[in-house]
């Protein structure tokens, strides 16, 4: 009876062994996780937005949450918030990068980025709308002709 008990728990320990993974290990919907949070869609920014604010919760993925914002650029032109979306879009890049496949992924990232600055840009009105827009439209320009070369060198232009 003694020897039963041992092997059943020696067997169960192995099991265990068996299934565990390394402690570095990245769960396996890590890309599936990084593709809902870098969507062009409201529901995507807000779900991104919560994890940022609760990065613990998302340490095993090992995301890269470093950002410098809108790099060279203003994170906050003519006092138009931009400066959260450029977070996310860094973050795009910069996981995307990491992951190896940034160059499929840049176009709908520099789309996402365009789209949560019409965000902003929705919040106002005549004037400052069309200023706020027309400053959306230039930084989503600048992303897709340059965003590019800096990520290959390892920066974000965001």
């Amino acid at each position: 009876m003694r020897r039963r008990l041992m092997t059943v728990i020696a067997a169960s320990a192995a099991a265990l062994i068996a299934l565990a993974t390394p402690a570095s290990a990245a769960p396996a919907d890590k890309a599936q996780v990084l593709s809902g949070w870098t969507q062009t869609s409201a529901s995507s920014y807000n779900s991104w937005l919560s994890a940022r604010g609760n990065q613990g919760a998302w340490s095993a993925y090992g995301f890269n949450w470093s950002t410098d914002y809108c790099s060279t650029s203003p994170d906050n032109p003519f006092g138009f918030p931009f400066q959260t979306a450029c977070a996310r879009h860094d973050f795009g890049y910069r996981n995307y990068k990491a992951a190896g496949t940034f160059s499929a992924n840049k176009s709908r990232l520099d789309d996402s980025l365009y789209s949560d600055l019409k965000r902003v840009c929705s919040r106002y009105s005549g004037v400052s709308k069309a200023s706020c827009d027309s400053t959306a439209w230039t930084y989503y320009q600048a992303v897709k002709a340059f965003g590019n070369s800096a990520a290959v060198d390892g920066g974000a232009v965001a």
